[in-house]
């Protein structure tokens, strides 16, 4: 009888070293699969039972948490949504989290191992930490400047401080606010079934995720080339360029809205934006040399991020001469983020140096205490230091005498390049005004900020659609802000 006991025992003894051996086993080696399984609610439910980190502007908050009492506990707020919705995106419980809710995700939701006081103490205690905070660059009194400057028009605005890259204003219009898509049920589903089928799109971060044809802004990086390339050695004397000029290979005339524009001087071809003369120097430069401009200022780059990523602004590395000509001069298929065009600005007005735009600042555990701080850096060196001083000075004239007069302040040295993009099926569409710029005040030795502004649908005729009409008063009101912080 002992006997079968014994036996009885041990059997029981193997099924529970069995038993444990295949808990550990579970714990060990699936705990990650099973926490990823999509019918596993616990991790969707430990994460909305905290209040969520926020996102300050100003050291103030933009985002709040607000506790809905439902299983899913605590719901994103956002104040003044539509005027920050560019920078924060969205951080939904049905549809998931944009921009920096999603780029800083782990800070916002408590995952980051930096927030925890010990290393490995949320791996240990499988745990999370209260949600730290995202301090943004943006300057509430720009920001506010560039969305009433659009006035819900399609459009964009990018400022940028050119000494660090700190991104100062990032607005795009129309927009949307993101607390509509935050919950759950039918309202949120409807919001985002109304938000994503509008045909002005207000979803579409215009400021960094749609590209444009640059049109006469990207001028200066013709501008940037030629002076670097020795292409040009004096940008006040004459060039051999005929008018009308014929683009190469062609029969085809290149047109000019400005007048004198034949065998025009560099700096008279940027003051009353001339086509034919930077189209000319385009082809002179040659297309190594023009791609090597453009990337010097971030075009082709499909791996910038700030930290939301960024759409690549192209300049074809694969041209013809006739197609290389109108790329200069911000056609053909050469686009452009709003961004991509404040950080050409940005360039020219700090010497040729051009800093790695970011838009977070540092970020914070919940009680305040830093966890990582994005300090500048050098993304490229743009152009030669006295390419940069020469073209200060060209687009200074733009603004005191030439296409960019509406963009100029009293009692600030400012410089600034109109542009208008031909676009659609024989450029049948109303073209797109642009307008790049930066400020300085008088008492200072470093600029202040430099500003891209793109409108899509100014109501206005081909005359009077001109960056200088259109766009460039909302750069001055953004500048003023920035010179009066």
């Amino acid at each position: 009888m002992i006997r079968y006991i014994r036996r009885a025992a041990a059997f029981c003894l193997l099924l529970l070293v069995a038993l444990l051996v295949n808990a550990a086993r579970v714990q060990v080696f699936e705990a990650d699969a099973l926490d990823d399984n999509p019918a596993n609610r616990r991790n969707t439910i430990a994460r909305y039972d905290e209040p969520r980190g926020n996102i300050l502007v100003g050291g103030r908050s933009v985002t709040g948490s607000k506790d809905t009492g439902e299983q899913l506990a605590y719901e994103r707020t956002y104040r003044d949504g539509p005027l920050y919705a560019p920078v924060t995106g969205y951080a939904s419980q049905t549809y998931g989290t944009t921009l920096i809710e999603n780029a800083e995700d782990a800070i916002l939701s408590g995952t980051d191992p930096m927030l925890a006081p010990l290393p490995f103490w949320n791996e240990i205690t499988r745990d999370r930490q209260p949600g730290g905070d995202v301090v943004t660059t943006i300057k509430d009194s720009m920001q506010r400047a560039a969305y009433e400057g659009l006035g819900g028009r399609r459009g964009a605005v990018a400022a940028v401080e050119p000494t660090t890259g700190k991104i100062l204003a990032l607005v795009s219009t129309p927009s949307y606010d993101p607390g509509r898509l935050s919950g759950t049920g039918s309202s949120v589903t409807d919001a985002w079934r109304e938000l994503n089928t509008s045909t002005s799109q207000p979803m579409l971060n215009r400021a960094i995720r749609q590209t444009y044809p640059p049109g006469s802004t990207f001028k200066i990086v013709t501008a940037a080339a030629a002076l670097d390339a020795e292409v040009v050695t004096d940008p006040d004397a004459a060039t051999d360029t005929p008018s009308p000029y014929v683009l190469p290979n062609t029969s085809t005339t290149l047109p000019n809205e400005a007048r004198g524009c034949e065998k025009a001087s560099l700096a008279e071809a940027i003051r009353v934006s001339c086509n034919t003369v930077m189209a000319h120097l385009g082809v002179q430069v040659g297309l190594d040399g023009m791609v090597g401009a453009a990337e010097k200022f971030g075009f082709n780059d499909s791996g910038l991020k700030m930290p939301s990523g960024v759409a690549k602004s192209n300049f074809d590395t694969d041209m013809s001469d006739d197609q290389l000509a109108l790329s200069s001069i911000g056609q053909f298929n050469t686009t452009a983020t709003p961004l991509q065009m404040a950080m050409v600005a940005s360039a020219v007005a700090n010497g040729g140096d051009l800093m790695y735009p970011h838009l977070v600042d540092r970020t914070t555990t919940h009680s305040g205490s830093t966890v990582h701080t994005t300090g500048s850096r050098s993304y490229h060196r743009a152009m030669n230091p006295m390419t940069a001083m020469q073209l200060r000075q060209m687009m200074i004239d733009v603004v005191q005498d030439g296409t960019g007069t509406n963009a100029a302040i009293d009692g600030a040295t400012v410089g600034g390049k109109t542009g208008t993009a031909q676009h659609g099926i024989d450029n049948s569409g109303l073209p797109y005004a642009w307008f790049i710029s930066w400020a300085q005040a008088e008492d200072s030795g470093q600029p202040a900020v430099a500003v891209a502004v793109v409108v899509e649908d100014a109501s206005a005729d081909r005359a009077d659609i001109s960056g200088g009409g259109s766009a460039a008063p909302i750069a001055r009101s953004v500048m003023e802000a920035a010179l009066e912080d």
